[in-house]
């Protein structure tokens, strides 16, 4: 895609990799020794994420300093003691919301979930305000579902390390491993304690799957915007039956590459613009590959697990006049973070700019308000009307 570099993954360098959502990530260069050491950032825009996206902690909007940030991981390293630990700790006071650090391992294993393939147990994790960490997705057919795990679940251990409190993707690392090796889950369900030991094993999700309604209306529900999903969402576009209706379905969906959501949203679009961000005061564009599917009816579901990446298609196709919004208020993520590496090879993503819709509105925190408002089965059930074509009122 013009304009938007592609993602190249080496198995040797571990400090590339997906991080979390709609993510507008750099190249990190290799660091030299604390003697010498800068922080090291580019910015050419790659966007990367990590299916499943785990909520960050609950902190106010911000940005971190990623200068301070460096400072604080140097002088750590320097005194034997962990540099992502002291960079962390500046992150969290500095009210950056998404900003976190990750090890190099914790950065290399979020890199194969890009194709939707990754070894767990299955399980999609947010912590609450309180620092409870609480499932919020049980990835079926897996360790996790076999169990009985089930969403609203409260997550206390991981092969006994206390997981509450903890930022997500060090509990996302906890319950990675090896595939075949076990993981003792300490767990709280309406109140009552439980065990579960559960094996690793190399998991799949489907991003995009596609069902047929009796009135000709084609749902394609589109999980998270893996490596394949835009031109996958296209292939379905194209194979839907002459003049029926289309439901775009993306609620829970985390996010995902940039370049597959404007693929997905090129589906609908005959070319313009997607969307526009910012890195550091540069403003950069997203534009629709022309040809999309500009006549056939669509209505687009959302609701508050509708996040990042999903939201940008979401934002274009609403203010571009192409779709219907159905469901409920989304996530609101709408901030880019770029990763600094630091001296012990950790790296730190901060936040340094937001996107925005076609039309200039700005999601970061107040996320997308749908034409019209409808919860759970009943959303659907509103789709369909609209594409029916008896009404769209309220």
């Amino acid at each position: 895609m013009p304009g938007l570099p592609a993602l190249c993954l080496r198995p040797r360098d571990l400090r590339r990799g997906a991080v979390l959502t709609l993510l507008f990530l750099a190249s990190v260069g290799a660091g030299a020794g604390t003697g010498s050491w800068a922080p090291k950032e580019t910015e050419d825009a790659r966007p990367l994420t990590l299916t499943g996206t785990p909520l960050p902690s609950p902190r106010q909007s911000g940005t971190a300093d990623r200068e301070a940030v460096a400072r604080a991981a140097a002088e750590a390293v320097a005194e034997g003691k962990s540099g992502k630990k002291a960079a962390q700790e500046v992150v969290s006071r500095s009210g950056d919301r998404w900003g976190t650090v990750y090890d190099q391992g914790e950065y290399a294993a979020f890199a194969e979930d890009l194709d939707g393939r990754w070894t767990g147990v299955g399980l999609w994790t947010g912590r609450r305000h309180d620092g409870v960490i609480e499932v919020e997705r049980v990835q079926p057919d897996s360790p996790a579902a076999r169990a009985g795990l089930r969403a609203g679940d409260r997550l206390l251990s991981v092969d006994g390390h206390g997981v509450t409190g903890l930022p997500v993707a060090d509990v996302v690392a906890l319950l990675r491993g090896e595939a075949g090796t076990p993981a003792v889950l300490g767990l709280s369900r309406d109140g009552a304690g439980l065990t579960e030991t559960l094996r690793r094993e190399r998991l799949r999700a489907e991003p995009v799957t596609v069902r047929r309604l009796p009135d000709g209306i084609t749902v394609i529900k589109v999980a998270s915007f893996t490596r394949g999903s835009g031109e996958r969402v296209r292939d379905a576009v194209r194979a839907a039956p002459p003049g029926g209706g289309v439901m775009l379905d993306l609620r829970g969906n985390p996010g995902g590459l940039v370049a597959e959501a404007v693929t997905a949203a090129s589906a609908f679009l005959d070319g313009g613009l997607v969307a526009t961000y910012d890195v550091r005061g540069s403003e950069r564009a997203l534009y629709a590959a022309p040809g999309g599917d500009t006549d056939r009816p669509l209505v687009a579901l959302v609701d508050g697990g509708t996040m990042s990446a999903a939201e940008l298609v979401t934002g274009a196709l609403q203010d571009r006049g192409r779709a219907v919004t159905v469901g409920s208020r989304t996530f609101g993520k709408g901030s880019v973070q770029m990763p600094t590496e630091l001296p012990d090879g950790s790296v730190a993503e901060l936040t340094v700019g937001t996107y925005r819709t076609p039309a200039g509105r700005s999601l970061d925190g107040g996320g997308i308000t749908p034409d019209l408002t409808a919860a759970g089965d009943r959303a659907e059930e509103r789709a369909r009307t609209v594409l029916g074509g008896t009404g769209v009122g309220p």
